[in-house]
């Protein structure tokens, strides 16, 4: 077997015995790296401690990931003007710091009677933010609430 040293270097190819012997003198284990090959690989390495670093690795590279973040920003059909702007500028800055926003209105009680305010809202709520993110579709009706979805741009 192809014999790789605890520091990388390279060994040679040398016997199973002779690299057992090499790694147990050490207090090292040999691992195989390549079995596939002709002649297969191994190195000497503490086990351990190799494990150990993966598992690091991997923890690390889920820090660094950039999970998908949203937002959400409700309506009501009878929402205050003043309370709309200040839910749109909210929408606004959540699309400018590349968040996905979701828009929905629940419908109360008698409010379902009349769901075409609820549609004049989202239009409006879709003609305001469309200069900062693109909707993902129009305005959707499920159950007692209509839902829309914006990508930040």
């Amino acid at each position: 077997m192809r014999l790789i040293g605890k520091d990388g270097s390279q060994l040679g190819v040398v016997p199973f015995k002779q690299a057992c012997l090499l790694a147990k003198g050490d207090g090292l284990d040999l691992i195989a790296v390549a079995e596939q090959t002709d002649p297969p690989v191994c190195k000497i390495i503490d086990y351990g401690k190799y494990l150990y670093e993966q598992r690091k690795k991997e923890k690390d590279q889920k820090k660094h990931q950039h999970a998908q973040k949203h937002k959400e920003v409700r309506f009501s059909a009878s929402i205050d003007p003043h309370d709309y702007s200040i839910k749109v500028d909210h929408a606004i800055e959540f699309l400018k710091k590349d968040y996905k926003v979701k828009v929905s209105m629940m419908f109360r009680g008698r409010e379902m009677a009349h769901k075409e305010i609820g549609f004049d809202v989202m239009g409006k709520v879709l003609k305001a933010l469309e200069p900062f993110g693109e909707a993902e579709s129009p305005p959707k009706l499920i159950g007692r609430s209509i839902i829309m979805s914006f990508n930040s741009k």
